[in-house]
């Protein structure tokens, strides 16, 4: 499997090989989605909460005796079917984490990775420098790449490339993470994916086979 090396200034240098073990796996659907469905039900709060009869404010006196009234039987105005009465069965507060087990991890990654370099969506920089954070390098550098118009981008840069993350975190569609973060959910959720440079790649192998 290739990839198409860029410049920073938007030219192609040439091609890179990409290892097939990554880039070229057998994408499983069943896996994949399996993944990225616990990623998704990890980022979910948990945090909605409805108060049940005895939260509400109220009384459990009776509000009026059984019979004689013409009015319908009721033991006290906490009750569901009245109003401002108590939620029957609402929400509570719960931890929707789950384990997702290593290999599962980079089964999913690797077949994420070798579908979007099926689709020719991963591209490659030689070196991808900034000295300073400004916005502006990582707006031109997609603009070289003709990427502005795309949305969804994600660029994938080396551990502690604070400058490379200061200038692309208030452009919109850009996600910017380092490669020992990555996961599946990045990856399919991203329509094109920028790697910050040719050692990146060796480090996204080291991260599946290891």
């Amino acid at each position: 499997m290739k990839a198409k090396l860029y410049q920073q200034n938007g030219t192609v240098k040439g091609d890179i090989d990409l290892p097939d073990a990554v880039f070229a796996a057998e994408v499983n659907e069943h896996v994949l989605h399996q993944v990225i469905t616990s990623y998704q039900t990890n980022q979910r709060q948990g945090t909605a909460k409805t108060k049940s009869r005895d939260e509400v404010s109220g009384s459990g006196k009776k509000p009026w005796r059984q019979k004689g009234t013409g009015r319908a039987r009721a033991g006290s105005n906490t009750s569901p079917i009245w109003v401002r009465g108590g939620k029957a069965f609402g929400p509570v507060p719960r931890d929707y984490y789950t384990v997702i087990p290593r290999k599962l991890k980079k089964l999913a990654l690797a077949g994420a990775l070798s579908s979007r370099a099926k689709e020719e969506k991963i591209l490659v920089l030689d070196a991808l420098e900034c000295t300073e954070p400004k916005t502006k390098m990582i707006s031109t550098l997609l603009g070289a790449l003709k990427l502005s118009e795309k949305k969804n981008l994600l660029i994938v840069d080396g551990d502690g490339a604070k400058n490379v993350y200061l200038s692309g975190r208030n452009i919109k569609n850009l996600n910017i993470k380092p490669v020992s973060e990555i996961n599946a959910l990045d990856i399919v959720s991203s329509e094109n994916i920028i790697f910050g440079g040719q050692t990146l790649i060796g480090k996204v192998e080291e991260v599946v086979v290891s």
